[in-house]
Protein backbone atom coordinates (compact mmCIF):
# COMPACT_ATOMS: atom_id res chain seq x y z
CA UNK A 1 0.00 0.00 0.00
CA UNK A 2 1.19 3.43 -0.82
CA UNK A 3 1.17 6.06 1.69
CA UNK A 4 -0.20 8.64 -0.53
CA UNK A 5 -3.52 8.33 -2.15
CA UNK A 6 -3.14 12.00 -3.92
CA UNK A 7 -7.11 12.52 -1.94
CA UNK A 8 -5.73 15.28 0.56
CA UNK A 9 -4.27 17.25 -2.91
CA UNK A 10 -7.29 19.73 -2.86
CA UNK A 11 -6.59 20.78 0.34
CA UNK A 12 -9.83 18.51 1.69
CA UNK A 13 -9.70 15.23 3.62
CA UNK A 14 -12.20 12.18 4.96
CA UNK A 15 -13.40 12.60 8.14
CA UNK A 16 -14.42 8.93 9.52
CA UNK A 17 -17.66 8.56 7.97
CA UNK A 18 -16.67 10.03 5.00
CA UNK A 19 -17.45 13.66 5.22
CA UNK A 20 -14.88 15.46 2.88
CA UNK A 21 -14.03 18.78 4.80
CA UNK A 22 -11.20 21.61 4.91
CA UNK A 23 -7.90 20.86 6.25
CA UNK A 24 -8.75 23.90 8.00
CA UNK A 25 -12.05 22.46 9.73
CA UNK A 26 -11.89 22.30 13.67
CA UNK A 27 -12.29 19.10 14.08
CA UNK A 28 -8.93 18.55 11.60
CA UNK A 29 -7.27 21.12 13.68
CA UNK A 30 -8.16 19.68 17.06
CA UNK A 31 -6.94 15.83 16.24
CA UNK A 32 -3.73 17.63 14.65
CA UNK A 33 -3.14 19.09 17.81
CA UNK A 34 -3.71 15.87 19.30
CA UNK A 35 -1.44 14.26 16.71
CA UNK A 36 1.25 16.97 17.55
CA UNK A 37 0.69 16.24 21.17
CA UNK A 38 1.63 12.28 20.76
CA UNK A 39 4.72 13.09 19.13
CA UNK A 40 5.91 15.24 22.14
CA UNK A 41 5.33 12.79 24.40
CA UNK A 42 7.32 10.88 21.96
CA UNK A 43 10.00 12.66 22.91
CA UNK A 44 9.19 13.47 26.68
CA UNK A 45 9.07 9.15 27.04
CA UNK A 46 12.76 9.44 24.99
CA UNK A 47 13.82 12.24 27.40
CA UNK A 48 12.79 10.74 30.90
CA UNK A 49 13.02 6.94 30.36
CA UNK A 50 16.25 6.77 32.24
CA UNK A 51 14.77 9.00 35.19
CA UNK A 52 11.04 7.49 35.82
CA UNK A 53 9.13 4.57 34.35
CA UNK A 54 7.39 5.61 31.02
CA UNK A 55 4.72 2.83 30.77
CA UNK A 56 2.24 5.43 31.84
CA UNK A 57 3.13 7.96 29.02
CA UNK A 58 2.82 5.19 26.47
CA UNK A 59 -0.93 3.99 27.61
CA UNK A 60 -1.57 7.69 27.51
CA UNK A 61 -0.04 8.16 24.18
CA UNK A 62 -2.80 4.95 23.15
CA UNK A 63 -5.59 7.30 24.95
CA UNK A 64 -4.40 10.17 22.05
CA UNK A 65 -5.07 8.33 19.22
CA UNK A 66 -8.37 7.16 20.56
CA UNK A 67 -9.84 10.54 21.17
CA UNK A 68 -7.74 11.79 17.52
CA UNK A 69 -10.01 9.11 16.05
CA UNK A 70 -13.12 10.41 18.39
CA UNK A 71 -12.24 14.02 17.02
CA UNK A 72 -12.09 12.48 13.21
CA UNK A 73 -15.55 10.93 14.06
CA UNK A 74 -18.70 12.19 12.28
CA UNK A 75 -21.81 11.25 14.21
CA UNK A 76 -23.18 9.49 10.70
CA UNK A 77 -20.26 7.61 11.38
CA UNK A 78 -21.38 3.48 12.03
CA UNK A 79 -17.84 2.63 13.01
CA UNK A 80 -17.27 1.70 16.49
CA UNK A 81 -14.59 3.44 18.29
CA UNK A 82 -13.11 2.99 21.51
CA UNK A 83 -13.75 5.26 24.28
CA UNK A 84 -12.01 7.32 27.01
CA UNK A 85 -13.86 6.77 30.12
CA UNK A 86 -13.63 8.05 33.80
CA UNK A 87 -11.28 5.25 34.60
CA UNK A 88 -9.05 6.43 31.83
CA UNK A 89 -9.09 9.53 34.63
CA UNK A 90 -9.04 8.47 37.38
CA UNK A 91 -5.91 6.81 37.05
CA UNK A 92 -4.48 10.32 35.90
CA UNK A 93 -5.84 11.43 38.95
CA UNK A 94 -3.86 8.72 40.57
CA UNK A 95 -0.20 8.80 38.59
CA UNK A 96 -0.33 12.99 39.51
CA UNK A 97 -1.34 12.22 43.30
CA UNK A 98 1.48 10.15 43.49
CA UNK A 99 3.58 12.38 42.17
CA UNK A 100 2.54 15.25 43.76
CA UNK A 101 2.26 13.71 47.36
CA UNK A 102 6.25 13.85 47.26
CA UNK A 103 6.64 17.36 46.18
CA UNK A 104 6.85 20.47 47.66
CA UNK A 105 3.50 22.59 48.08
CA UNK A 106 3.63 25.27 45.82
CA UNK A 107 3.71 28.83 47.35
CA UNK A 108 4.11 30.87 43.57
CA UNK A 109 3.37 30.14 40.17
CA UNK A 110 6.99 29.11 38.84
CA UNK A 111 8.54 29.68 35.25
CA UNK A 112 8.71 26.61 32.97
CA UNK A 113 12.49 26.19 32.88
CA UNK A 114 14.60 23.95 34.28
CA UNK A 115 16.22 20.99 32.39
CA UNK A 116 15.91 19.76 28.57
CA UNK A 117 13.48 17.14 29.96
CA UNK A 118 11.15 19.60 32.20
CA UNK A 119 11.60 22.24 29.36
CA UNK A 120 10.18 19.40 26.79
CA UNK A 121 7.35 18.42 29.39
CA UNK A 122 5.85 22.11 29.43
CA UNK A 123 5.81 22.02 25.78
CA UNK A 124 4.15 19.35 25.87
CA UNK A 125 1.52 20.83 28.99
CA UNK A 126 1.31 24.06 26.55
CA UNK A 127 0.11 21.85 22.94
CA UNK A 128 -2.15 19.83 25.39
CA UNK A 129 -3.85 23.10 26.46
CA UNK A 130 -4.29 24.80 23.35
CA UNK A 131 -5.73 21.02 22.04
CA UNK A 132 -8.09 21.60 24.91
CA UNK A 133 -9.14 25.43 23.06
CA UNK A 134 -9.40 23.76 20.00
CA UNK A 135 -11.87 21.06 21.17
CA UNK A 136 -13.99 23.42 22.22
CA UNK A 137 -14.21 24.90 18.85
CA UNK A 138 -15.41 22.16 17.06
CA UNK A 139 -19.43 23.05 16.16
CA UNK A 140 -20.89 20.55 17.46
CA UNK A 141 -18.49 19.68 20.01
CA UNK A 142 -21.41 18.90 22.37
CA UNK A 143 -21.69 15.11 20.43
CA UNK A 144 -18.50 15.06 22.02
CA UNK A 145 -18.05 13.05 24.97
CA UNK A 146 -17.51 15.31 27.93
CA UNK A 147 -15.30 12.57 29.11
CA UNK A 148 -12.86 13.06 26.26
CA UNK A 149 -12.22 17.75 27.10
CA UNK A 150 -12.24 16.03 30.75
CA UNK A 151 -9.05 13.75 29.85
CA UNK A 152 -7.24 16.51 27.93
CA UNK A 153 -7.78 18.63 31.28
CA UNK A 154 -6.07 16.31 33.23
CA UNK A 155 -3.38 15.54 30.98
CA UNK A 156 -2.04 18.81 30.90
CA UNK A 157 -2.34 18.63 35.10
CA UNK A 158 -0.64 15.73 34.69
CA UNK A 159 2.44 17.11 32.67
CA UNK A 160 2.67 20.30 35.22
CA UNK A 161 3.18 18.09 37.83
CA UNK A 162 5.55 15.69 36.09
CA UNK A 163 7.62 18.45 34.62
CA UNK A 164 7.65 19.53 39.37
CA UNK A 165 8.46 15.65 39.83
CA UNK A 166 11.33 15.75 36.99
CA UNK A 167 12.97 18.93 38.66
CA UNK A 168 12.65 17.21 42.03
CA UNK A 169 14.37 13.95 40.65
CA UNK A 170 17.44 16.10 38.78
CA UNK A 171 17.45 18.23 42.15
CA UNK A 172 16.41 21.08 39.90
CA UNK A 173 15.46 24.32 42.10
CA UNK A 174 12.10 25.38 40.57
CA UNK A 175 12.09 29.54 39.46
CA UNK A 176 9.12 31.11 41.37
CA UNK A 177 7.86 33.81 39.30
CA UNK A 178 8.29 37.47 40.43
CA UNK A 179 5.88 39.96 39.06
CA UNK A 180 7.79 42.55 39.58
CA UNK A 181 10.92 41.66 38.05
CA UNK A 182 11.81 44.41 35.43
Amino acid sequence: MKIYTKTGDTGLTSLIGGQRVPKHNPRIEAYGTIDELNSHLGYIIASIANLTPTAFLTQTQSHLFTIGSILASTNNSKMKLPEITEEHIAAMEFEIDQMDAVLPILQNFILPVGSKEVSSIHIGRCVCRRAERLITQIPDVENISETVLKYINRLSDYLFILARYISKIQEIEEIPWNPNNR
